[in-house]
């Protein structure tokens, strides 16, 4: 359960609504043996209810500790002095534990972040997992990754970072020792580019640039470059504005979650010398009108909700 600050929506609320409330505090279950609970209310006409609609349960967990027995009716003053308390306590930590909303709940920017702000960022083989909240935002602007390979006699290949998987997202790696790049534009294109010679042992630097187009979700121009040498150029005509992955992470060194595109299978590790890889971030390619009309779309899914 996320806990967000309290603040306006312009909606008519409710003192006593909530979707998920636990009077049980942290350490002190004897004392407070009994846990609210709410449960999602129906959609009406297409659109969810509102939390002060919501219905509130009420289980004396000592006892009953699935909560499959609602004591709510049995006992509305237990269950009126539970609920005046959660509210008491929101007031208190001026943190109300109720979101009726999606939109902003799967927006990954109203939450805290040490990449915010940062446009150049290091990573190393093994670092993997990789949220998508806690990984550079690339919508929406140009970006380039820079990769310090070694690549050991009979060739290499493997993932050196990705982001995403198989239903959005991009990934740089060696296939059968050629610098490759793809970008999964929610499945519904793929744009993959690569070189057409595998790269020779030694050490080399591969650098993938993106040059976006401006606009909001936008295409580009995709370039690969091995030691200074362009190896493979193409075009990614759209991008994801909004959100680049649910539930996959960024990965360095391996693909730890789906595959990027059906070239390869997962796990895939590279098999050389992988030193570092570092992603640089240009500036918004957003407009005023662009964020204006993100911004509205946001305002007008959030009031069907």
């Amino acid at each position: 359960m996320t806990q967000r600050p309290l603040r306006n929506t312009g909606r008519k609320t409710s003192r006593c609504s909530a979707t998920r409330a636990s009077t049980t505090r942290a350490g002190s279950p004897a004392r407070r043996p009994a846990l609210l609970r709410g449960i999602t209310g129906a959609k009406t006409e297409g659109r969810l209810a509102s939390v002060a609609d919501y219905k509130w349960e009420l289980c004396k967990v000592s006892e009953d500790f699935s909560q499959a027995n609602n004591l709510a009716a049995k006992e509305p003053a237990k269950l009126k002095g539970l609920q005046q308390l959660f509210l008491k306590v929101a007031e208190k930590y001026n943190v109300l534990l109720i979101e009726n909303s999606r939109i902003d709940r799967c927006d990954v920017n109203h939450r805290p972040s040490l990449t915010r702000g940062r446009d150049e960022f290091t990573y190393f083989p093994g670092l993997v997992r990789i949220p998508d909240g806690a990984a550079p935002d690339t919508k929406n602007k140009s970006w380039q990754i820079t990769a310090e390979v070694n690549i050991p006699a009979g060739s290499a290949e493997g993932m050196l970072l990705t982001h995403g998987g198989r239903f959005s997202g991009w990934g740089l790696y060696l296939l059968k020792g050629k610098p490759t790049f793809s970008y999964n534009l929610a499945g519904v294109a793929h744009h993959t580019i690569a070189g057409k010679e595998s790269l020779a042992p030694g050490a080399h630097n591969i650098v993938y640039n993106f040059n976006y187009d401006g606009g909001l979700g936008k295409g580009g121009e995709a370039i690969i470059q091995v030691d200074d040498k362009t190896v493979a150029t193409g075009r990614i005509e759209r991008t994801l504005a909004f959100r680049l992955s649910l539930d996959e992470t960024l990965d360095c060194g391996d693909d730890t979650g789906t595959p990027i595109n059906e070239d390869y299978h997962t796990l895939f590790k590279f098999t050389g010398e992988f030193k570092k890889a570092m992603i640089k971030l240009g500036n918004s390619g957003l407009a005023a009108n662009d964020r204006k009309k993100l911004n509205d779309a946001a305002r007008k899914v959030a009031a069907q909700e």
